[in-house]
């Protein structure tokens, strides 16, 4: 064999393997918090605890709140973004990042808002045109 097609060879089994890896580590399933320690990367479902104390800090430009996953567990999490302005009204929120010293620190935040088609007065406001 050539020399050049053995390199060929080699490169394209060392750049698939890699990729693979890579590939791998990114993929991340939904977890709670508890579930999250230890992991790189994490997506959490939960609510926002809205009894806690929360906000945005100017000295260090990140936005603190408390969340509740979907077992039952609080944490405090740590997004490094101002507040989102649909905060409040979302029912359901998905963060991404991992957890550190108890305290999940999120690269990305994902919020679930009640939808304008699912309100209440609407669908009978339909309904009441299909009769």
């Amino acid at each position: 064999m050539k020399p050049k097609l053995i390199f060929g060879i080699i490169a394209i089994v060392g750049f698939t393997s890699l990729l693979m890896y890579n590939f791998g580590n990114s993929i991340s399933t939904y977890v709670n918090f508890e579930e999250a320690d230890g992991r790189q990367i994490s997506h959490v479902i939960g609510t926002w605890d809205n009894t806690q104390a929360h906000g945005f800090s100017r000295e260090t430009l990140q936005f603190t709140f408390h969340m509740k996953d979907q077992d039952g567990n609080v944490r405090r999490v740590v997004y490094p973004r101002p507040k989102p302005n649909n905060f409040e009204q979302a029912t359901q929120l998905v963060v991404v990042g991992e957890m550190r010293n108890n305290v999940f620190h999120a690269n990305e935040m994902l919020m679930k808002c009640p939808s304008k088609y699912n309100d209440p007065s609407q669908l009978e406001f339909v309904n009441a045109e299909e009769s």
